[in-house]
């Protein structure tokens, strides 16, 4: 019987311990989702207290069948999409259309806002954050939680192509977006 195994069993046990333990193991993963998807700080939190009701809610229905971390993925990230449907920021219905003008470095700061940007991460973030949610949902899977392809087509529903295009054009438009941030910066 493998660690995860072992623990979920604890779990439905009603072992309280073992289900802080998955949340302990498990809340940076969720937390990097929701922080991709639900733009709003303050609800935030309250979405992955959310996923966790929810992981444990379905915990005996797990099996096995992918990694336990692929599996809270997807259920972080249906409940982010969830909360965007129903709070109608989001349209899941409109795919991300790759020949629409994707201008992310649009709200770039005049001068004066520059001096507030104290360094290149914090206009990455904020370039991050002006992604369509599948871009910076998959770069934040990839990147940060280190998920393959394959991981990241289970959790978004998405086939492992489609997870391997948006990836290269999020990479793209961050490096379009810095290279302008770069030679703006230049210039002051």
């Amino acid at each position: 019987m493998s660690d995860e195994q072992a623990l979920i069993q604890q779990i439905l046990q009603g072992n309280v311990r073992a289900y802080q333990t998955l949340v302990e193991r498990y809340q940076r993963l969720v937390l990097h989702m929701i922080r991709r998807i639900v733009q709003q700080p303050a609800d935030v939190e309250d979405v992955c207290q959310d996923v966790f009701m929810k992981v444990y809610q379905h915990l005996p229905d797990y099996q096995f069948e992918s990694k336990l971390s692929t599996w809270i993925a997807t259920i972080a990230y249906r409940t982010g999409i969830n909360y965007l449907k129903k709070h109608q920021k989001f349209r899941h219905q409109q795919p991300i259309d790759p020949s629409s003008d994707l201008d992310i470095d649009s709200g770039l700061p005049d001068p004066e806002e520059l001096a507030v940007y104290n360094d290149w991460r914090t206009f990455l973030h904020a370039q991050i954050d002006k992604l369509p949610v599948h871009y910076r949902t998959i770069l934040t899977l990839y990147h940060l939680d280190e998920l393959s392809y394959e991981e990241i087509g289970q959790v978004t529903a998405l086939p492992a192509g489609t997870v391997k295009n948006y990836l290269f054009r999020a990479r793209k438009l961050l490096k379009e977006a810095l290279e302008t941030y770069q030679t703006r910066e230049h210039k002051l």
